[in-house]
Parts: C-alpha cells; sequence; structure tokens
C-alpha cells in the first residue's frame, strides 16, 4: 500500500496553505469530504472572502497570546500579501481595515489551488477514525484507508455543517490523548431577554455602536434583527461573551448631556440615531419624550430621573439570554488545547508527526479576516517546520 510522507486531513484554508509550502520532493494527499476543496472559503465575505485585516495582533484573539504570536510572527499580515501578490491577487481594502478580493473568492481559492498542484486531492471521502501503527498513520475513511509518515488535523470546526462541518478533529485528538475544549458557536448573533425585547421590534435598523464585554470593546455596526441582535459589533463581542453583562454604547462619538443643552426640540428629535431606535430606547430607559428644556434641570424630580437614564445611553447594560446556534455561527470557539502543542511547530508534544492547525486549534479571531490569517499563518508554520524535519 502507497505510503504518504504528509497526509493533511481537510482541503480548507489552513490545510490548503500547509500543502501549497511543504516541500515538493513530498508525497502529499490532502482529504476533505466534499468534492470541491475550500468550500467555506468560497462563500465567505459574501463570495468575496475577507482574506485578512490591516491591523493584526494577537489582542485580536481569543486564546493564548503567547502561542497565537508564534505563527503570526512565521506568516504574518504583510508576508500574505506578498504571497498573493507574487501570485497576481491584489486584494482591496474596505472600511480602512478589512482585506477583500476584488472580484470573487475564486482569486484566493484558485491561488491555493495552484501552489498545492503536487498534492493529491482526495476528495469526496468521509473521515472516520485514525490509528498509528509503528510511526505509521492509518486514516480510515469512506473510501478506503490511507497511510502517511506525517498527519496535519486541518479539519475545522463545527460551524457550517452543510458543507461537511464536524467534530471529527476533536474526536481524532481525544483517541491520541491530546485535551480539548468541545467546540461551541462563535462570531454569533445574540438572542435576549424578554427585558431587551425592544429590539426585536427594530428588525432591519443598524447603529453604530461600542460593546463592552469582559475588558474588550468592540467598535462596529449593531443589526437589530427576528430573533435578537447581530452584525459585525456583536458577532465580534460573542467571541468573548462566556454569560454575565454586556454593555452598549449606542452613541459612542456624541454626549448625550451636550445635545440636550439648550435645545428645545424633542429629545427623540434630538438624539442622532433613527427614529424609531431613538423612541424605543426612550422607552426602555424610562424617558418621556419631552421637549429638552424639561429635562435640563437637575433641580427637579423629573430632570434628575432623567439625568441618571439618559446616562445609560452610553452603558446600556445587559446579559443576552444566549446566541444563534451554530446554525448562524461564522467559527467554532474551543478545539484542540494549545498546551498539547509546540507553539514553534503546531506539532503534537505527546504524538510525533501529528500537527494541528487553523480552526480545530483552540484560537479564535474577531470578525474581520482574523481567522483566515489565522489559518494561513498556522497553515505555513506547520508546513516549515515539517519541511525543517
Amino acid at each position: 500500500m502507497k505510503i504518504y510522507d504528509v497526509i493533511i486531513l481537510g482541503a480548507g484554508a489552513s490545510g490548503l496553505m500547509c500543502a501549497a509550502y511543504l516541500d515538493k520532493k513530498y508525497k502529499v494527499g490532502a482529504v476533505d469530504v466534499n468534492s470541491k476543496v475550500a468550500c467555506k472559503l468560497k462563500i465567505s465575505g459574501g463570495g468575496k472572502c475577507n482574506i485578512t485585516n490591516v491591523n493584526v495582533s494577537v489582542d485580536n484573539y481569543d486564546g493564548d497570546a503567547e502561542f497565537i504570536s508564534h505563527s503570526l510572527q512565521t506568516f504574518s499580515k504583510d508576508d500574505l500579501l506578498h504571497f498573493l501578490h507574487n501570485n497576481g491577487v491584489k486584494p482591496v481594502i474596505r472600511k480602512n481595515r478589512y482585506y477583500f478580493c476584488k472580484e470573487s473568492s475564486d482569486e484566493m481559492i484558485d491561488v491555493l489551488k495552484r501552489n498545492s498542484r503536487h498534492v493529491e486531492m482526495l476528495l469526496n471521502r468521509e473521515i472516520l477514525e485514525v490509528h498509528k501503527a509503528n510511526d505509521i498513520f492509518e486514516i480510515k475513511t469512506s473510501n478506503g484507508v490511507l497511510k502517511s509518515k506525517k498527519l496535519v488535523l486541518a479539519t475545522g470546526g463545527k460551524s457550517y455543517k452543510t458543507l461537511g462541518a464536524s467534530e471529527i478533529g476533536l474526536e481524532i485528538a481525544k483517541s491520541f490523548g491530546l485535551s480539548v475544549k468541545e467546540f461551541t458557536p462563535a462570531l454569533v448573533g445574540m438572542t435576549l431577554q424578554k427585558e431587551q425585547f425592544w429590539m426585536k421590534s427594530l428588525s432591519g435598523l443598524s447603529a453604530y455602536v461600542h460593546i463592552k464585554v469582559e475588558d474588550k470593546v468592540l467598535k462596529e455596526e449593531m443589526l437589530f434583527a427576528h430573533r435578537g441582535i447581530s452584525g459585525p459589533a456583536v458577532l465580534s463581542a460573542s467571541l468573548y461573551w462566556k454569560k454575565g453583562n454586556i454593555s452598549i454604547d449606542f452613541l459612542p462619538n456624541e454626549n448625550i448631556f451636550e445635545l440636550i443643552k439648550g435645545s428645545n426640540k424633542l429629545l427623540s428629535s434630538v438624539i442622532p440615531l433613527a427614529k424609531r431606535l431613538s423612541k424605543e430606547i426612550l422607552i426602555a430607559l424610562d424617558i418621556e419624550d419631552v421637549a429638552c428644556k424639561r429635562l435640563n434641570q437637575p433641580s427637579t424630580k423629573e430632570g434628575r430621573h432623567a439625568k441618571k437614564q439618559l446616562e445609560r445611553i452610553h452603558n446600556y447594560e445587559f446579559a443576552p439570554a444566549g446566541n444563534f446556534g451554530f446554525t448562524k455561527a461564522e467559527v467554532s470557539r474551543g478545539g484542540i488545547l494549545t498546551e498539547n502543542l509546540n507553539p514553534k511547530t503546531l506539532e503534537s508534544r505527546h504524538v510525533e508527526n501529528l500537527y494541528c492547525i487553523g480552526e480545530v486549534v483552540d484560537i479564535t479571531g474577531e470578525l474581520g479576516g482574523y481567522n483566515f490569517q489565522w489559518a494561513f499563518s498556522s497553515g505555513v508554520n506547520s508546513a516549515l517546520a515539517i519541511n525543517k524535519r
């Protein structure tokens, strides 16, 4: 039976980038359950793939900062852009920070495919289980058994089940004695407690906000949805929220008391938000929509109450009920714990020649290209380590 030098389990962003950087002298196979490679990359970013971000640092990730830094230094954002430039791809920047493919995600996929032409793509194969015997990995698939000297786990997370996502990576890791954190949905909308149901009535509206969760402040658009709240700010906030309160500043670039000072207009007219949103916030804060001059009287009971409640526009604190679940999650939080892996090579500390990269590792980035950057960086890191071996 043929024995590969390296088999990569998963032909997504991390697996393909690993394949692209592996020495051409190796016999390499990439196994994937889908009939095509990079299916998740294909649909990401509305089909244009948010490849990376203008600013990338360990602060944009939930995970061990020192561990993350090794891969980001080995293959940085600038290295990625240089790689793309050399392959004729010039990403465009949106909102002054997000790098996207200019026309479609096929640009990125084509580059990965061209650079991994030496790799045998073993597609339409469900990975069933993996064993190691006499220093050889035996991979049982739905289309036979494969053997390899080295194995790279690039199986991704649990989100996007329709694209073949599963927990097989964690199952394989556990079978080898590696400790894991079970996957949970991340970069996902949040559901609401009854007291915040007023937000559901605003479905379709969005507003620029600052959301504080733990010690993080996420600055982006928030979208009101039928099921709760979503949009970029909320998706990134969901990465850090476990339970307890979050806080929303609905007017991060304004001061509500400066806005109402000396004004005779109705309060809802002075607040620089969509009128529907302004009115709903006032109701939620138990503030009467009256002329501002009535609220500029701190000596009155009405004025004192208004001042106290208006402060909450900058600090609306509440506990989400939960999230929208894996069907709506962009990525999975959790995975193989980094304590199992050598940060310089991503090789298992316990199983020689077993490497773990991408989303299957317990590293998750904020919304904005950070997860693809981690996928690419960890893929290159592992490939270079294998080449040195």
